[in-house]
C-alpha cells in the first residue's frame, strides 16, 4: 500500500536510455533469462531488504496505534500522510535523479527511509507520525521509481507482464516475511522499530556495491500523466482505483482485524501476510495470460474476485460468523487486488516511447498515491459509518465500478486487444 507496483517497455542496449531487446525468454531459452536478471539481480537483492523493513513497518504502525488508542480517523490519516508525502516524491523524484543519478539517489532516500522508521519509536504522537509518515513516503516513492524505472529500461511490450511479475513476486514475498516479524516481539516497545531499520538500511549494499550499469539519467523531467491517459483510460482508471483499494487495505486492514474479528496484532499479521502470499502467487499466472491475450479482460476478471472478497470480508466482521471466512477472503482480496497494479501498469506502458521510462514510473505512482491518500480516508470514514465491515464494504463498490468501466471500454473498442 502497495503496497505501489509496475511499469515497462523495451530497450537496445543496457545501461543507455534505449531499449534492450533480452526479457523473460520463451519455454527453452533459459539462458536468455539468465542474462536479463544478471543485470537486476542486486537491485532485486535491494529490493527485498527495502521492503521486508517496509512491510514490517507498515503493518506495526497501525497495530502500536490501536494499542496507543488512536482513534480510527487519525489511523485513516496516518495512512494518507504516507500516501501524501508519495505523491510529493513523485513530482520531486524525476528531478532528484536527474541531478544525482539512479544509484546515489537510492543510497540518499535508503538512508532517509531509514531514519524516519526510528523516529516514530523516539516521539509516539498523531501529528509527529503524520509528519514522519509523511516523509516516509516522499522517500518511498522515490525509491520505487528508481526501481521500477531501471526495471522498465530491461523489459520489452511482449514480456512486461513477465519481468515485472517476478518483480512483484520478490516484492510479495519479503513484504509477507517483514509482517510476520511482528509475531517475534511487543509493537508496544522500541525492538521492532529498530529492527525495520536495520533491514532498511541494509537495502544500499547490493545496488552501492553492484558492479552492473545503471540507466543513464533522464535528459529532462515532465510527467505527461494526462497526456498518457488520453491513450489509455482503462489503465487511467485502473490506477486510480488500486490506490483507493490498495490504500484503504495497507491503512486500516490491521484495524479491521482488531476490532472486527479479533483483538490480536498476531492475527493481523497472519491475515495481511496471507493476502499478500496470495498476490505474489497470481503475479505470474495474470502476467502470462495478460501478455497473450486482452489485458482489460484480465483486469474485469480480477475485480471480479475482488468484489467477491471484498463483500465476504465485510459480511464476516458483520452478520456472517463464519470463523475461516476471514482467511478465505483475505486469501481472495490478495489473489485478486493486489496484482492489478500490475495488470494496468503494464496495459498504460504498452504505449511508453524509448526514453520515458523515468517519467512514465513517477506519473503511474503520482495517480496511484492520488487514489490511496482518497482511499485512506474515504475507508476510515467508511468504518466509522458502518463499522468495521465498512472498509471491504468500500473495496468492493471500486472493484465493481472499475469492472463496469473496462467492460464499456472493451466495447467501445474491441480491436485495441488491450495494446
Amino acid at each position: 500500500m502497495s503496497d505501489a507496483g509496475a511499469t515497462g517497455a523495451p530497450a537496445p542496449a543496457a545501461g543507455r536510455g534505449d531499449r534492450v531487446t533480452t526479457g523473460i525468454p520463451p519455454p527453452g531459452r533459459v539462458h536468455l533469462a539468465i542474462g536479463t536478471v544478471a543485470p537486476i539481480a542486486a537491485l532485486l537483492f535491494s529490493t527485498a531488504f527495502l521492503l521486508m523493513g517496509n512491510g514490517l513497518q507498515n503493518l506495526l504502525l497501525p497495530v502500536r496505534a490501536h494499542a496507543e488508542r488512536f482513534t480510527t480517523l487519525d489511523i485513516g490519516v496516518l495512512g494518507a500522510s504516507y500516501f501524501l508525502g508519495f505523491g510529493i516524491g513523485c513530482f520531486a523524484g524525476p528531478h532528484v535523479v536527474r541531478r544525482a543519478g539512479h544509484v546515489r539517489t537510492f543510497a540518499a532516500m535508503v538512508s532517509l527511509a531509514s531514519a524516519l522508521g526510528l523516529a516514530h519509536a523516539v516521539v509516539v504522537a498523531p501529528a509527529a507520525w503524520w509528519f514522519c509518515r509523511t516523509l516516509s513516503g516522499f522517500s518511498l516513492a522515490v525509491l520505487f521509481m528508481v526501481i521500477e524505472s531501471w526495471l522498465n529500461e530491461k523489459s520489452t511490450n511482449e514480456n512486461r507482464g513477465r519481468v515485472f511479475s517476478i518483480y512483484r513476486i520478490v516484492n510479495f514475498t519479503v513484504i509477507t516475511a517483514g509482517q510476520l516479524l511482528l509475531t517475534l516481539g511487543d509493537p508496544r516497545t522500541f525492538a521492532l522499530f529498530a529492527g525495520a531499520s536495520i533491514l532498511i538500511s541494509l537495502a544500499v549494499l547490493p545496488v552501492a556495491l553492484s558492479r552492473a550499469e545503471a540507466p543513464c539519467r533522464p535528459a529532462e523531467v515532465r510527467l505527461g500523466v494526462l497526456r498518457r491517459c488520453r491513450r489509455c483510460w482503462v489503465g487511467f482508471a485502473g490506477i486510480a482505483a488500486v490506490g483507493l483499494t490498495n490504500g484503504a487495505f495497507w491503512s486500516l486492514a490491521p484495524v479491521f482485524v482488531q476490532t472486527g474479528i479479533l483483538w490480536s496484532s498476531d492475527l493481523a499479521a497472519v491475515l495481511m501476510s496471507i493476502a499478500v502470499m496470495a498476490g505474489a502467487m497470481a503475479q505470474w499466472p495474470l502476467a502470462q495470460l495478460s501478455d497473450r491475450t486482452d489485458r482489460r479482460g484480465v483486469v474485469v476478471l480480477a475485480c471480479i474476485a475482488g468484489a467477491i472478497a471484498g463483500a465476504g470480508a465485510a459480511l464476516c466482521a458483520g452478520i456472517w460468523r463464519w470463523e475461516l471466512g476471514p482467511f478465505v477472503f483475505f486469501f481472495l482480496f490478495g489473489l485478486s487486488a493486489l496484482p492489478l497494479y500490475t495488470l494496468c501498469a503494464a496495459h498504460m506502458n504498452d504505449s511508453v516511447e524509448s526514453g520515458g521510462f523515468v517519467e512514465a514510473s513517477s506519473g503511474l505512482l503520482l495517480l496511484f498515491s492520488l487514489g490511496a491518500v482518497s482511499g485512506s480516508l474515504a475507508g476510515s470514514v467508511a468504518m466509522n459509518l458502518m463499522g468495521p465491515a465498512g472498509l471491504f464494504s468500500f473495496t468492493a463498490a471500486v472493484h465493481i465500478a472499475l469492472a463496469v468501466f473496462t467492460v464499456a471500454r472493451m466495447r467501445l473498442h474491441p480491436s485495441r486487444a488491450g495494446r
